[in-house]
């Protein structure tokens, strides 16, 4: 058995246990403590620490603040295991708000109180109840990792109550915004890829890694497999989406692959122009040299362009909205709906676009009702007079 147990006075004694490899140091350390008591009892409580240890019900206290341990956490986790935008996003929430806030305090001394005051603090500043609730996510998955990696016994975040935003009106175009915008959009560089996000229900980043190879205008298929990100420092990431669910092949509309095909012909062209060959790597969405757009660019294109036609409060991400909410407005089956936006659940379409669904409800209803009344009603015959004996 790994440790010992050595006689410090008459009646105390020193034990000693080996305490597992440290996830961010790589160093193998020990624990030692002091007990009152029989060479027995400390050979009881040094088997019992080991055991602990074993079996991973041990936690090895930390003499890191939090601040440190986030840090680290950003490094060895967040930037190797996730998507760019989201470990950009879990750095700049950590530097610029939970290690000012929070930094100091040492991690194995971190209690709920500090988080929910934290998380009161914010919102007193003036920061809305879904950017605060940002910061409680950022947090609490940082510590769940604390957990599993036995610097925590138990993450502080369990214990606290997270603000709870209301759900945002959602903004859509209906089938004359639709129309309405296309038509603007038109003598625009950029009216192949709204035309493509609106018919599609595809995501920005999904549409603009999109590259020739990726689109089959014969059977009028498109592939979403990966995605592009921008990264703060100006770089250009391709990486995979954000889950299993989302690489999928979309069937395209008819009018989108035409649309689609008029574009690839309009770049051809222009490569040509260029001596630059349109290869199967290619860009569909890109400019005439074939670097990438920036996804801001198109962004605040699309709110000028809705903004000058009346249009306010409908973002670009809205186009993938509109996709949905008008299709499930003319029957199709959510399921459908859930493969072409690349939803992880049926349930996170439901949810999403709850609105839509009474409407469903009710049509199904009478469709239901008119199913029926084709046949004849039963009719009820007459009750049979009654006899007197």
């Amino acid at each position: 058995m790994s440790g010992s147990t050595k006689q410090r006075s008459p009646g105390t004694w020193s034990i000693r246990v080996e305490l597992p490899t440290d996830p961010t140091t790589g160093r193998r350390t020990q624990k030692q403590t002091t007990i009152r008591g029989t060479k027995r009892e400390a050979e009881k409580r040094r088997t019992e620490l080991q055991r602990e240890i074993d079996t991973g019900g041990f936690v090895n206290p930390s003499k890191r603040t939090l601040g440190q341990y986030l840090g680290q956490w950003v490094t060895d986790y967040a930037w190797p295991n996730l998507a760019p935008k989201t470990a950009q996003n879990y750095e700049h929430m950590v530097k610029k708000h939970l290690v000012p806030g929070l930094g100091a305090v040492p991690l194995s001394q971190l209690r709920p109180e500090h988080i929910q005051k934290y998380l009161a603090d914010k919102l007193a500043s003036g920061l809305s109840s879904k950017t605060v609730r940002h910061h409680y996510v950022t947090l609490h998955t940082a510590l769940a990792h604390a957990v599993k990696h036995q610097l925590l016994g138990r993450s502080p975040c369990d214990s606290v109550t997270a603000p709870r935003p209301g759900r945002p009106e959602m903004k859509v175009l209906d089938e004359d915004g639709v129309q309405q915008l296309l038509e603007a959009a038109r003598s625009t560089e950029y009216y192949p890829l709204f035309y493509f996000l609106l018919f599609t229900g595809c995501r920005r980043s999904e549409a603009l890694a999109l590259r020739w190879r990726d689109v089959d205008l014969v059977l009028g298929l498109v592939s979403i497999n990966r995605a592009l990100h921008h990264l703060r420092d100006g770089s250009m990431v391709f990486r995979q989406p954000k889950t299993s669910r989302s690489r999928r092949l979309i069937p395209l509309p008819p009018s989108a692959s035409i649309v689609l095909r008029q574009h690839r012909e309009t770049q051809e062209a222009i490569r040509s122009t260029l001596e630059m060959e349109l290869t199967g790597e290619a860009l569909v969405f890109c400019h005439l040299d074939g670097k990438p757009y920036l996804p801001d660019t198109i962004t605040h294109y699309w709110t000028k362009l809705t903004r000058r036609l009346g249009l306010k409060g409908i973002r670009l991400h809205d186009a993938r909205h509109t996709h949905a909410t008008l299709m499930m407005k003319q029957g199709v089956n959510p399921k459908i709906v859930q493969e072409r936006l690349g939803h992880s659940s049926i349930a996170v379409t439901i949810d999403t676009y709850s609105h839509v669904v009474p409407g469903l409800q009710e049509a199904a209803a009478r469709r239901f009702d008119e199913g029926l009344v084709r046949r004849p009603a039963p009719q009820l015959e007459p009750a049979a007079a009654s006899k007197t004996p």
